[in-house]
């Protein structure tokens, strides 16, 4: 069974989109332009739940 997590190769600022194309097996460049092409027009909303998923998303184990 897959789990979520934040990544730490693959992230620019929390990791959440190189741990979300991590889970569904796309390019996390495609969901970060995603991102900041909805960021507009949704009056800055999805900052926000960003930064929730960040906080609530737990990092990614390297041993």
């Amino acid at each position: 069974m897959k789990k979520i997590f934040r990544s730490d190769s693959d992230k620019y600022v929390a990791g959440v989109f190189g741990g979300l194309g991590n889970y569904f097996n796309i390019d996390s460049t495609i969901l970060r332009i995603g991102f900041i092409i909805l960021l507009i027009p949704s009056v800055f909303t999805l900052s926000l739940i960003y930064i929730a998923v960040a906080m609530i998303m737990p990092k990614e184990d390297i041993y």
